[in-house]
């Protein structure tokens, strides 16, 4: 059977890394340490996905601009002392390997700064897997289109034959927005109900599934 997609681009946070609580924690960590009203838990899980300032413009709407700075500061200083310790999606390397030995192009497209990213690629051993990557310090944050499309522009792959992986709102409306076919994965920062309103073509509950689901229609 001849395959259906040339390119899958996977999100990072919350779709292969398991870094939901990890982000949660840190964007509440950085307001207490500011004196400024924290989000709650749900709050602060529907900004992830997108690049860290909007995040934080989203999810502490009412925090002074002359706090920005540390704020940005507080949360990059909370994950990162954090950051080493998060584990990978079971079954999330397995998957990565056995796509690029089976001839697929992989692509990364995340809210992560590219900083961030290099850092998680290297700890995690995956970067070499990759043949493409973008970040929100260097296209524009979803759900803008701009990061598939510089992907599929730079690895020479038609929006017919890409797919995007993810688990938030952000990476679905952003797959529309390139006319790109998405898969959903619910192990991460949004809930069902939200991903299934943007109807993607499954949605898969963890790695095992997803590998399933690409065995049968990818």
């Amino acid at each position: 059977m001849s395959k259906r997609y040339d390119l899958i681009v996977f999100d990072w946070d919350g779709t292969v890394m398991d870094s939901t609580a990890a982000i949660v924690g840190s964007i509440q960590a950085a307001c207490r340490g500011l004196g400024l009203a924290a989000p709650d838990d749900g709050a602060a899980r529907q900004v992830i996905g997108l690049g860290l300032e909007q995040a934080l413009r989203r999810a502490v709407p009412d925090a002074p601009e002359s706090k920005r700075p540390d704020l940005l500061a507080l949360y990059r200083h909370h994950f990162m002392v954090q950051s080493e310790a998060i584990p990978l999606y079971e079954g999330a390397r397995e998957t990565i390997v056995e796509l690029h030995k089976a001839g697929y192009l992989l692509g990364v497209a995340t809210g992560m700064s590219r900083k961030g990213l290099e850092r998680a690629l290297k700890n995690s051993g995956l970067k070499q897997y990759f043949h493409g990557t973008r970040t929100a310090d260097v296209a524009f944050s979803k759900p803008d289109p701009a990061m598939l499309l510089e992907l599929m522009e730079e690895l020479e792959v038609d929006a017919r034959r890409t797919l995007m992986v993810g688990d938030t709102t952000h990476d679905l409306l952003m797959a529309q927005n390139a006319k790109v076919d998405a898969v959903a994965m619910l192990h991460g920062a949004h809930l069902p109900e939200q991903l299934q309103e943007l109807k993607p073509l499954a949605l898969v509950e963890g790695f095992t599934e997803l590998r399933a689901w690409l065995k049968a229609n990818a």
